[in-house]
């Protein structure tokens, strides 16, 4: 990569020539552009699976269709921003999801 002498600017190829994209430099010499990266080796990213690992609280609330007394809950704006977000429950024992509106 070479630069401007007379503002210190990468010089960029034009159309015939090479020139500074800041001041009117020009120059009909060749210019070297290399570019390297030094990449580094990535490092494994590791998945966990919905099924193996349950991150929801959970609350005491009564499922409609096993009877059992404990859930897991989330909450999420489903509605306008000026109107209250809606309580989504999923049992713990049969996974039945149901939501609350408040």
């Amino acid at each position: 990569m070479q630069f401007c002498p007379k503002c210190g600017g990468v010089l960029i190829q034009k159309t015939k020539n090479f020139g500074c994209s800041r001041c009117n430099y020009s120059t009909k010499d060749k210019v070297n552009l290399k570019v390297k990266e030094k990449v580094d080796e990535m490092q494994e990213i590791h998945v966990i699976k919905e099924k193996e690992v349950d991150t929801l609280p959970t609350v005491e609330a009564k499922c409609k269709k096993c009877g059992h007394n404990e859930a897991h809950f989330w909450t999420s704006q489903t509605r306008s921003s000026d109107e209250a977000e809606t309580k989504f429950y999923r049992c713990k024992k049969c996974q039945h999801t149901w939501r609350e509106y408040k």
